[in-house]
């Protein structure tokens, strides 16, 4: 590295993490760019990844903070208070929330005296959570630059995350993945041009696998957390109305969380069992081949009671850029990617009756199959290409950097 070449630290929550591929693809793209890169990981993940040494936050840390709090007080006493009136005028949503902001906190407050030895040129936050808190307390403590991303959790989940607007109104610049984060923002009254829809994508497109000349049993595949916002049992009942209506499936449901257990269960009382595969969380090479055996993708996405929504999942672009049709409910920023009758279908998980009617139509019509596939196909090459879009994101770091 030339001593005088822009360093960007990327502050992650778990870095990496199998889970979050998209954000690997994304370092991976800046790399092959020639940015030079420092990764923090402030809760588990560290080690290395691509040849850069990911630094792992050590937990045992925290207990420096006893004399790291007075001293940073005492440098920047107004930081202190701000951070102390915020804690007692405001309720966190969660105690989730809660704890994400307290380790960014902490973070900064332990690696000040790291980021003051080793300044980047910049700092950026992939999350709105944790490290948009440090990011945002590094720059209050000594003035370096950052920038942030806030996506569909850290927007939405029980109101959006505690000290978010506060967060974003000094970052540089403001990165979302969808068009529905970046408004909800604005709406929010960020300045629209302080926010940027940048989406995230993939390093290799796969070769386009051929449309199957039968389908049947239809092959169906769900690539989701078992959590709320997926939807997961409206889903079921979805395989219950296609069984009641003879079109003959199999289905498979990947990932892992909380919903397994009852959604087996589920699975039991309604007589399709027999028919659905739980997998469990799949290495994402795994889920590739997922991907090339099914015949549709189905992304049954609700709004949780809690508010959290999916923004785009980047599963879907994944099945897009492969040749599986996407059939999708039209909660959250699905419908940026899939174009009902264009690139895919879309129907409300509250109408099994529109499901089964759309599965039979991807079921028997060819012609209408391969327009969507290669409808799709051209949708994932224009807007979810990693290096294009980490191009656009890079471009907007050098920009800060010159101001």
């Amino acid at each position: 590295m030339k001593p005088d070449q822009p360093v960007i630290a990327y502050l992650f929550t778990t870095f990496p993490k199998p889970t979050e591929t998209f954000l690997q693809r994304e370092v991976i793209a800046m790399l092959s760019r020639g940015v030079s890169l420092r990764l923090y990981s402030l809760w588990g993940g560290g080690g290395s990844f691509r040849g850069v040494t990911v630094r792992r936050f050590p937990k045992w840390k925290l207990l420096t903070l006893f004399w790291m709090i007075p001293y940073e007080s005492w440098r920047r006493p107004e930081v202190l208070r701000q951070v102390l009136h915020g804690l007692v005028t405001r309720k966190a949503p969660s105690w989730l929330n809660f704890w994400e902001n307290m380790l960014g906190a902490g973070f900064a407050c332990l690696y000040a005296g790291h980021f003051r030895k080793e300044p980047p040129s910049m700092i950026h936050a992939p999350w709105g959570g944790a490290p948009a808190t440090a990011a945002w307390l590094l720059w209050r403590l000594d003035g370096h630059r950052f920038s942030a991303a806030a996506h569909a959790y850290d927007i939405y989940e029980h109101g959006g995350d505690w000290w978010l607007l506060e967060k974003l109104a000094h970052a540089e610049f403001i990165h979302t993945s969808t068009e529905m984060g970046r408004l909800s923002l604005i709406e929010r009254k960020v300045a629209a041009d302080r926010v940027h829809c940048i989406r995230r994508g993939l390093e290799h497109l796969p070769r386009l696998k051929p449309l199957r000349s039968v389908r049947d049993p239809l092959r169906l595949v769900c690539v989701a957390r078992l959590v709320e916002k997926k939807g997961l049992r409206r889903q079921l009942d979805v395989y219950d109305a296609l069984r009641k209506a003879g079109v003959e499936f199999e289905a498979r449901i990947i990932g892992t969380g909380p919903l397994r257990e009852e959604l087996e269960q589920c699975a039991g009382r309604l007589g399709i069992a027999g028919r659905i595969v739980f997998t469990g969380q799949l290495a994402q090479h795994e889920v590739w081949r997922q991907l090339e055996w099914a015949d549709v993708l189905l992304h049954s996405g609700v709004i949780a009671p809690s508010g959290d929504r999916d923004g785009l999942p980047n599963v879907i672009p994944e099945a897009m850029s492969i040749g599986a049709l996407v059939l999708t409910s039209p909660v959250a920023a699905t419908p940026e990617a899939i174009d009902d009758g264009v690139t895919g279908l879309v129907a409300s998980v509250d109408d099994t009756a529109a499901w089964v009617e759309a599965l039979a139509r991807l079921q028997r019509d060819d012609a209408l199959a391969e327009e969507l596939r290669f409808n799709a196909r051209a949708w994932v090459e224009m807007n979810f290409d990693a290096h294009r879009n980490a191009a656009r994101l890079h471009a907007r770091f050098i920009e800060a950097m010159a101001s």
